[in-house]
């Protein structure tokens, strides 16, 4: 029998659905918010597969085209692979949940959030997340949890959360945060609410701003969470005995012996290949002599030279204030940067930080090079695009290269979403933009370097940004009462630490931010400290970036397209296109301009060649010139009647040629004088009411066409 339990979530009703649909997951959850449907189930392997150690957790978010009364595109006429919207979704749900598995759960894990039925009001990520948790909390899955996410803005000076994509236009910023209940609660409460993630996108807004938004979504949260606790408590199942990992001191203490003052020589090699190489030897070393031929010895061996790497690391830089390069926890790793460093494309980049690399090359397109996003709640035309690629030797491996994973997605996606509030507007810039990434060296903050290498490379290609725009790592590291928040972070210390926190911006504010949490204990304080500090380092990073180049160049590169737009009226689209498109194919044909004409009258008109944009120009206009009283014009005799002949001065435009005008001295016929097909010079003489025009080819004789 099915149970529905409902609870007030932002103004709406959220309703969870249990014993319903899926009973074979060890957890299904329907959730329903307003009209948007997801169902979430939860499946966990009882047996960990042999020599796993770590947790192989599979999160999939999908979007059913039914769920908004579509039909898919394409040939198979069925949903495919996954588009960007899921892949990000799938993304926030998997870095939400992961670190809230017990320590040492290595089982085989998949959660599946399928959206059933979807409106324009209630988001389906928000959706989803509750989902996602509910049906770990039902199940018999461990799992530290409730958590659940909501989406807040600010309008009119007032946040906001869960409201409609619609209204989110308008919000200052989009942030998703997703919040875990921690007991007891430290202000009286029965329990807490601390932030697990973050992610979101923001029209320059300052840091304060942030921490209010994060401070009222996280309160919002709470009805959320104490409907899970109502439904845990009714139908939730009992957990799985966890076997608590015994520690064995006596190999630890041999591995120790063995291993620990390897690990920290290699933690005092700043280069990153040398101290791999080191660690690696080290490795090697400890299970050749301790595990020898024994795998599940070496493996446990491996297990714990990894926790010792860890503990290095950390007694480091929270004990001696010592990083592995050698910087204070405020220092910025050695920045330089060049532009202009490739010949032909539109505008480029190549971006140093550390041992950090990217190679970012721009390209400029017309309306006609735009994406085309489908998703179930509608299409999205994408002006601009930035695609980021992790090559498998910018960390020194061979491996086949494979079309983006959702990791090359998500950082591409954060750039994207940090460098579009500096964009010129369509009108100003009507160019389509394409930005690609190549990361060809990588220790920590690649996502942050194409951030840094696309704004160098806007600038260089003359794209005319409202500001700066820089990205850091941010990573914390605590300790009982300890805390240690790290500027611009290396791999090693995002590894070892206990926060990955991006934040883009200008000197003005924040412009994208990304943020997962390992631990519980992540405070206001705390939070304040990691974004005044990004703030600092952002700073120093954009004066570095106006070293290199301070603002955007004056024109565009000679092998970009130069665009033209100019505007018609509505109902002269057809003219401008032509009957089949006959017009737009000749003006094509005749200039080898592309040409792209809107239904609301724009047309634009791009190619590299300024005379023949200029030829082309001209053709349209002259397609949609509009007769003048007192104009002279060459136009074509189109008909004869027996009181004078139709002209056709413009095209589609045709005047009446009165017999009395033809000639200055009497004419007995039309035919005398005139044949169809005849060009005739003729002057305007009259546009009446109704838009008919009266010529006159005796006024006309002996001028010149203007």
């Amino acid at each position: 029998m099915s149970n529905i339990f409902s609870a007030d979530f932002a103004g709406r009703n959220v309703s969870l659905k249990t014993n319903y649909v899926a009973g074979q997951a060890d957890g299904s959850i329907l959730v329903y918010y307003g009209d948007t449907v997801v169902l979430v189930t939860a499946v966990s392997l009882k047996g960990a597969r042999e020599g796993v150690d770590f947790l192989p957790l599979t999160v999939d978010y999908q979007e059913m085209t039914f769920a908004a009364g579509k039909i898919p595109g394409g040939f198979f006429k069925r949903e495919g692979r996954p588009n960007e919207k899921e892949i990000l979704t799938s993304r926030i749900i998997d870095r939400s949940i992961r670190p809230l598995f017990p320590k040492g759960y290595f089982f085989e894990t998949q959660l599946v959030a399928t959206v059933l039925s979807v409106d324009k009001e209630n988001d389906s990520d928000v959706t989803a997340m509750i989902g996602a948790s509910a049906a770990l909390e039902i199940s018999n899955i461990p799992f530290k949890g409730p958590i659940a996410g909501v989406r807040v803005g600010r309008m009119n000076g007032e946040l906001t959360c869960n409201a409609s994509a619609e209204k989110m236009q308008e919000s200052e910023f989009n942030i998703f945060l997703v919040g875990r209940k921690v007991t007891p609660g430290k202000s009286g409460r029965p329990y807490d609410v601390e932030l697990v993630m973050m992610e979101g996108d923001a029209k320059e807004v300052e840091e304060s701003v942030i921490i209010n938004a994060i401070k009222f979504g996280l309160e919002a949260i709470r009805p959320a969470i104490d409907l899970q606790d109502k439904v845990r408590q009714a139908v939730g199942k009992e957990k799985r005995p966890i076997e608590a990992v015994k520690a064995d001191e006596k190999l630890i203490s041999s591995v120790s012996a063995e291993a620990m003052e390897g690990l920290k020589e290699a933690y005092n090699m700043p280069r990153k290949l040398e101290r791999y190489g080191k660690l690696d030897e080290v490795r090697k070393r400890a299970k050749k002599n301790i595990g020898g031929d024994d795998d599940v010895l070496c493996a446990k061996v491996d297990g714990i030279i990894e926790e010792l790497e860890r503990r290095i690391l950390r007694e480091m830089i929270i004990n001696e204030k010592k990083r592995i390069d050698g910087r204070s926890s405020t220092d910025i790793r050695p920045i330089s940067a060049e532009v202009g460093v490739l010949p032909r494309a539109h505008g480029s980049a190549l971006f140093n930080r550390g041992e950090t690399q990217a190679l970012v090359a721009l390209t400029l397109g017309t309306s006609s090079d735009e994406q085309r996003m489908d998703y179930i709640s509608g299409e999205e035309l994408r002006s601009f695009m930035l695609h980021y690629n992790f090559p498998p030797y910018c960390v020194g491996e061979a491996k086949p290269l494979r079309s983006p994973g959702r990791r090359e997605i998500g950082h591409g996606a954060l750039a994207r979403k940090s460098l579009v509030p500096v964009l010129p507007s369509p009108e100003e810039f009507p160019y389509t933009i394409r930005i690609v990434s190549e990361i060809l060296s990588s220790n920590g903050s690649s996502s942050m370097a194409t951030v840094c290498g696309g704004i160098l490379s806007l600038m260089d290609a003359g794209v005319p940004v409202k500001n700066i725009v820089a990205g850091i790592a941010m990573g914390l590291l605590k300790e009982g009462n300890k805390v240690v928040v790290l500027s611009d972070i290396l791999g090693d210390e995002d590894h070892a630490g206990d926060m990955d926190f991006k934040v883009c911006g200008t000197e003005k504010g924040v412009t994208a931010m990304q943020m997962d949490i390992k631990i519980d204990g992540l405070t206001e304080d705390i939070l304040r400290a990691a974004l005044e500090q990004a703030k600092e380092g952002r700073i120093f990073i954009i004066n570095k970036l106006r070293q290199t180049i301070a603002a955007p160049r004056s024109d565009i590169s000679i092998y970009a397209p130069r665009i033209t737009t100019i505007k018609v009226k509505e109902d002269q689209v057809r003219s401008v296109i032509g009957s089949g498109g006959k017009n737009i194919r000749q003006i094509i044909s005749e200039t080898g301009v592309t040409i792209d004409v809107e239904d609301d009258g724009t047309v634009t008109i791009a190619s590299s060649d300024a005379e023949a944009a200029a030829r082309a120009v001209a053709m349209v206009k002259w397609l949609t010139e509009e007769a003048e009283v007192g104009k002279i014009y060459n136009g074509t005799v189109k008909k004869i009647v027996d009181f004078g002949a139709f002209v056709e001065i413009l095209p589609g435009t045709e005047g009446l040629l009165h017999i009395s005008q033809i000639a200055k001295e009497r004419i007995n016929k039309v035919t005398d004088v005139l044949k169809e097909g005849d060009e005739v010079m003729v002057k305007v003489l009259e546009i009446d009411k109704q838009g008919k025009i009266r010529l006159s080819r005796k006024e006309a004789l002996g001028a010149q066409v203007k």
